[in-house]
């Protein structure tokens, strides 16, 4: 793919040094130009900063690019504090993401720790446009508090989608949070007792997607029945 140039066209604070940023083409005549697949990642570059690669958080058929970013260091710092109006470039899209059209019919467990949740929402917003086509919908969904859980300003509407919605936090002390406490793998023997077809989508760092992917192998999945993003 060629270099584009595009444009922030909003910012939003999302949790603790986590913003989320929407992404239109500089040129209207590029916006058909990036189909994705949800769960697929984005390599940006902003200014001097070598390019790095962010999740798309909104669905392929939103009308912006929306891509999750947290304070860390070099391109994730610099886009961090960038305003709408500001220029970035896009230099192409990575990642095999999430094959929906052929999970039909089956339920789907989204796991998700930290900005993981990105692929995962671009997932489920794309899902809840076509939920006559899936079964049940559960997500599961951890961080280190409660400060750091991402778009606290649509669980709710997950939930009156039909969407069943479990938090953990794994650094409780000195927060008021009364639900449970640990690792989201530890979720996964509430729910998947309930489901009939379960498939889970599984976003986070290496150790929590290789201990969650160990776990629901002892509960009986198939390889093919637990996917990743990239």
């Amino acid at each position: 793919m060629d270099t584009k140039t595009f444009i922030i066209t909003g910012v939003r604070d999302q949790a603790r040094i986590t913003r989320s940023f929407d992404l239109r083409p500089k040129d209207p005549g590029d916006s058909g130009a990036f189909d994705f697949i949800p769960g697929q990642v984005g390599l940006l570059r902003v200014k001097t900063e070598d390019p790095a690669y962010f999740a798309f958080a909104s669905a392929p058929d939103d009308p912006d690019l929306e891509v999750l970013v947290k304070q860390k260091a070099g391109c994730s710092s610099a886009l961090y504090d960038m305003k709408a109006g500001e220029e970035i470039e896009f230099l192409g899209i990575a990642g095999h993401g999430f094959r929906l059209d052929e999970m039909k019919g089956r339920d789907l467990v989204f796991v998700a720790m930290g900005t993981g949740v990105a692929p995962l929402r671009s997932a489920l917003r794309h899902v809840l446009r076509r939920k006559d086509e899936f079964g049940q919908l559960v997500v599961l969904y951890g961080a280190r508090t409660p400060d750091d859980f991402c778009y606290r300003d649509e669980t709710e509407n997950w939930k009156d989608s039909g969407v069943e919605l479990r938090q953990v936090i794994s650094r409780p002390d000195g927060h008021d949070w009364s639900g449970p406490t640990g690792y989201v793998q530890s979720l996964l023997d509430n729910v998947l007792p309930s489901l009939t077809s379960p498939v889970a989508l599984i976003c986070g760092s290496r150790e929590m997607i290789d201990q969650t992917r160990e776990r629901l192998g002892k509960m009986g999945f198939k390889p093919d029945e637990i996917l990743t993003n990239y």
